[in-house]
């Protein structure tokens, strides 16, 4: 079944709202029987929803995660997120590739960039930013 753009949309605005209440069983819940979720730089796949709630109520944190989100882009069943994640002590951006199938996120694939110091050879190029 062919999922349409707004739906997809809606879908994923619920995930990061569930994911942002800290309860990564209800995160999960949104997920299709055939979930998997792809971290290329670690070179890590989760399968399924136990396995995605049990990362992530075992990941090691200083306090409550926190998500917030900076932009959805949603074409059919496949939505484009950007993400800031804190615990109060570390933050990091991530961006968020999600394919929904019958009304269900069936894939994810994140990367979680790590930040980095600007290049002082492109100073008179560029201006700085506020980050997350």
């Amino acid at each position: 079944m062919t999922t349409g753009t707004d739906e997809s949309r809606r879908l994923i605005e619920r995930y990061w709202a569930a994911m942002n209440t800290n309860d990564f069983r209800a995160a999960a819940g949104l997920f299709h029987d055939d979930y998997l979720l792809e971290w290329p730089q670690s070179g890590e796949r989760i399968r399924g929803r136990d396995n995605f709630a049990a990362v992530n109520e075992n990941y090691p944190a200083a306090g409550r995660w926190v998500f917030t989100v900076h932009r959805l882009v949603a074409d059919g069943g496949e939505v484009a997120s950007e993400v800031t994640v804190t615990d109060g002590a570390v933050t990091a951006r991530v961006i968020t590739f999600s394919s929904v199938r019958d009304g269900l996120i069936v894939h994810q694939t994140e990367y979680w960039p790590d930040p980095y110091e600007p290049s002082p050879a492109r100073a008179a190029w560029v201006e700085g930013i506020e980050t997350d």
